[in-house]
């Protein structure tokens, strides 16, 4: 009979104690900042009616859902983000509650796509909902918490570029573009596409060349806001453009506050990839040899509310790509050295359940001292129990016989220096937690 091969599922990872150590310090690095901050960890089914995500969320989405039908016949897909399922937790059960909410989530998400650097078919985000304030105040806090939160896992160089989606739209008018929609899809991948087809692309939008230059000129609108605004509201003159600029101005200046204004930059190039964002948009941007671009980003989105059938509500947040950080910050040597596994094992010798009962009990003595502690459930010979120990770099191993047991002590083994040491049952912690001090 032909071996049965069951290969990993295409952009889906295994992710082994060295991996999820890692994993675990970052998420509760970012979760310490978030609640920081006052949110408050919610989290929602992993698949949603599909009539959900079709209402809101931008093209690219919709088709690269894991969409299904499950037994009853019910339309359902796997989560491909947070936002859409949060609005609908907000308008089924939180419409009255007081404002603004303060919601996080750190979880996985789904989506068909090309697996690729920094992106998989499942991967994990980090996010945060803010809803309930139309203020430029709740826009500020939102990008002051995302740079706080990256600053807060050890990464070191990085922005956070800010630009506004109805700046955009308001610049698709100007050209005369009649799919400002798709106009936006396009400046946002133009940092995947080479210039020439990037011009191209443009031309298909009916663009001529003044309108393609003044494009060009838009990308390029990106620095500090003392660089950067003087020629902004040189090109935008309506009022409402005006307006969002002079927004920008403003959260700029509360980031002087926050003391996080030198990781914020300008760049109207930013569309981001959802059609859902209403003003405000934002994306952090690290320096890497991997290939990654974006690791996370958001924006404002007053209108989604009112789209899944709520009351109007301004609402702001942002997402940190997991799998996109986790590698830059490894690459760049910014994660700490950790230590997996047990801190002792305790090996006896001898079969009588005499002995293997005190084996339990001295493994659980140490367990409640909160050191990690295993004892050889496989009752091994003492040769092969400390090739065990060795191989799991385990520093301590604790040996009980039955002579042992008589004369009420064991022996402690220093893995590393090789010592060995006759010590009493009743100090038996006291001197493992001695020799890890060292």
């Amino acid at each position: 009979m032909a071996k049965l091969e069951l290969a990993r599922v295409k952009g889906t990872r295994d992710l082994l104690p060295e991996d999820m150590v890692r994993r675990r310090y970052v998420f509760e690095s970012i979760r310490e900042v978030f609640e920081r901050y006052g949110f408050r960890e919610i989290l929602t089914p992993t698949f949603e009616y599909t009539k959900l995500f079709q209402l809101r969320s931008g093209e690219e989405v919709v088709n690269q859902l894991y969409a299904f039908e499950d037994k009853g016949g019910r339309n359902l897909s796997l989560r491909p983000d947070l936002t859409s399922s949060v609005a609908r937790l907000f308008v089924n059960s939180f419409q009255t509650a007081p404002k603004p909410l303060r919601w996080y989530y750190i979880t996985n998400m789904f989506r068909y796509e090309e697996p690729q650097s920094g992106r998989l078919r499942e991967f994990w985000q980090a996010g945060i909902e803010l809803i309930g304030s139309s203020r430029i105040e709740a826009d500020a806090e939102v990008i002051a918490l995302l740079i706080e939160s990256y600053i807060a896992t050890g990464l070191k160089e990085f922005t956070v570029n800010i630009g506004d989606r109805l700046l955009l739209d308001e610049f698709a008018r100007m050209l005369g573009v009649k799919d400002d929609i798709g106009l936006m899809r396009l400046i946002d991948k133009k940092d995947k596409m080479e210039r020439e087809d990037f011009i191209g692309a443009l031309k298909e939008f009916g663009l001529d060349d003044n309108g393609v230059e003044k494009v060009l000129a838009l990308i390029e609108l990106k620095g500090k806001p003392d660089e950067v605004l003087p020629k902004a509201y040189e090109l935008f003159r309506s009022d409402e453009a005006r307006e969002e600029l002079k927004k920008i101005e403003e959260i700029f200046e509360l980031l002087k506050s926050y003391g996080l204004c030198e990781y914020a930059l300008i760049d109207f190039g930013i569309a981001r990839g959802f059609d859902y964002y209403t003003s405000i948009v934002f994306e952090a941007i690290a320096p890497n040899d991997l290939g990654i671009g974006s690791i996370g980003g958001g924006g404002r989105y007053d209108n989604l509310i009112e789209v899944f059938g709520g009351k109007s509500t301004p609402a702001t947040g942002f997402a940190i790509g997991i799998e996109r950080l986790i590698p830059i910050l490894e690459s760049k040597g910014l994660l700490p050295e950790f230590k997996i596994g047990s801190d002792v094992f305790v090996a006896y010798i001898g079969k009588e359940l005499e002995i293997r009962k005190k084996a339990v009990e001295i493994t659980q003595a140490l367990r409640r001292e909160g050191l990690k502690a295993e004892y050889d459930v496989r009752g091994r010979k003492l040769r092969k129990a400390l090739d065990y120990a060795n191989a799991l770099n385990i520093p301590c191993v604790v040996i009980l016989g039955k002579r042992d047991l008589e004369q009420g002590r064991v022996t402690i083994r220093d893995m590393e220096s090789g010592e060995q040491f006759e010590v009493p049952l009743n100090a038996i912690v006291e001197k493992v937690k001695g020799l890890l001090k060292k």
